[in-house]
């Protein structure tokens, strides 16, 4: 069984340009949210923090409750793939209604109402496509070493998902002041979002949806009841030792989603590129700010596509070459030095020769957001495995759930965190982009510039150091991986186990 290919090459890029398509619609989310809420919706950042904070506590119940769901129940369609049809059309209503900026004749608090209710509800239909989705390497095949080639090649195609809104960011930053001339900055950039989005929308819904109609699920673990006395699904996950360590590396690795996250307001707030604006008109000086944003940010995720992208790209061969867990601290702790150096560097350099000097840096630190974004969902995996050995049971729904909820803990803490800084340090968001003034990086002081930098030198480089110490103490690697791998595949066989070719 070890040696036999299940997935075919259609099949493996299907799934994969599916992943693609989902990381285009996330990372419009993930990556804009908190620029778009605090600087062009202009919400309170205490509104924002507390909206961000409520739907993570929904979020803790329902995501295992969608995972229970995944679990319990099989459709004619299968058990994971039916849901990419059930929650691809509205994912993509309301990420567009997310960037719609409803105006409610300057009622604030309507506004807050309509952004809390689309907010919860993307938040509710993502869960239930994401969940069954990343279970699909579960039960697409039995093999341990082809789910791995499996979900590190998704991953690849996931992250130039991710990447590919940046790319229409960078263009419209550019393009759309000369289009809308005249326009003020605040009327600009919500044209901008809503045009992104929709772009955005229209290609990743296509390929996330096509992927159903080539997935196969093969794997069809006997139904198998739970006798009295035996653990329910929840219990069998939390109190899986190796699994509540992956959950707490996931939570506390969340400070590597700012360097994407927060590099909005980096580019907005720490860094210009361009002409002196003191002699330039208001469209002038919005062109050259609005184009001085979109340069610094594509840099930063220039920075991140090649330090990420590039260890992605490699992940199927190092997966193979090296134990999962050695590879994951080793880079995590090779990013913290390296945040080190970023930090130095922005506090001492000219700011206008900062950037620069930090792209390297920069680079380095990026490199442990592809090993854990890969490795993640094959250490879940491998605990799945884990479980079913010793229980008899394989609850990927559930593990697939843990999966999600780490991924949008991340995004939120980011969030988060970018939103206390601007209550740190006075920012008020009516004031930085409206009708009236828009307010440069130069305007502002070199604490204030210094302060927002380090949501992506000085975070991200204390969470790579945090999470690796819990990896210190997970034990599926090496020998007692091995050994937990034949024991398991004997274990299916004597069960009779079902597998689809």
């Amino acid at each position: 069984m070890e040696s036999k290919n299940f997935v075919g090459k259609k099949e493996l890029w299907m799934f994969a340009l599916g992943a693609g398509g989902q990381g285009m619609i996330y990372a419009m989310m993930s990556s804009y949210i908190s620029d778009y809420y605090l600087n062009v919706l202009q919400l309170t950042p205490v509104f924002v923090l507390g909206l961000m904070l409520l739907a993570r506590v929904w979020d803790a119940v329902n995501d295992p409750l969608m995972g229970m769901i995944v679990d319990r129940h099989t459709t004619k369609r299968g058990k994971m793939k039916p849901y990419i049809l059930f929650a691809a059309v509205p994912i993509a209503v309301l990420t567009i209604l997310m960037y719609l900026s409803p105006d409610f004749g300057g009622d604030k608090t309507k506004l807050m109402i309509f952004s809390a209710v689309v907010y919860i509800l993307w938040g509710m239909f993502y869960t239930m496509a994401d969940v069954p989705f990343w279970g699909i390497p579960n039960v697409i095949t039995p093999d341990s070493k082809e789910r791995g080639q499996v979900i590190s090649f998704t991953k690849i195609i996931n992250s130039v998902g991710s990447a590919f809104p940046e790319i229409i960011f960078f263009i419209a930053g550019f393009v759309l002041p000369a289009i809308f001339a005249g326009d003020d900055a605040l009327t600009l950039n919500k044209k901008k979002y809503l045009i992104i989005a929709i772009i955005i929308v229209a290609l990743g819904s296509v390929l996330y949806i096509n992927s159903y109609f080539h997935i196969k699920e093969r794997v069809v673990p006997p139904i198998k009841k739970p006798a009295p006395g035996e653990p329910s699904q929840l219990k069998r996950i939390f109190t899986c030792k190796p699994l509540m360590l992956v959950l707490a590396m996931g939570v506390l690795s969340s400070g590597r989603y700012m360097v994407q996250a927060a590099a909005i307001h980096v580019a907005r707030y720490a860094f210009y590129i361009g002409p002196d604006l003191a002699n330039l008109s208001y469209d002038e000086k919005v062109a050259a700010i609005e184009a001085s944003v979109s340069t610094v940010k594509t840099i930063f995720q220039i920075c991140a596509i090649v330090g990420m992208f590039s260890v992605t790209l490699l992940m199927p061969y190092l997966m193979k070459k090296f134990d999962y867990k050695k590879l994951l601290i080793s880079t995590c702790l090779a990013g913290a030095v390296s945040s080190v150096f970023t930090t130095i560097v922005g506090w001492f350099a000219p700011s206008n020769v900062s950037l620069f000097i930090c792209i390297p840096f920069i680079i380095i630190t990026c490199v442990p957001l592809g090993v854990i974004n890969v490795i993640t969902g094959a250490l879940i995996c491998d605990c799945l495995d884990y479980i079913e050995l010793n229980t008899g049971f394989r609850d990927n729904g559930l593990g697939a759930a843990i999966q999600g909820f780490i991924n949008k803990i991340g995004s939120c803490l980011s969030t988060c965190g970018i939103i206390v800084m601007y209550m740190l340090i006075g920012f008020e968001p009516s004031k930085m982009l409206s009708s009236e003034v828009i307010t440069a990086a130069t305007e502002l002081t070199r604490t204030q510039n210094f302060a927002v930098f380090s949501l992506v030198s000085v975070i991200p480089g204390v969470s790579m150091l945090l999470c690796a110490i819990p990896m210190f103490f997970y034990k599926i690697s090496g020998k007692e991986k091995e050994e937990m791998i034949v024991a398991l595949e004997a274990k299916r066989t004597a069960e009779k186990a079902e597998i689809a070719e």
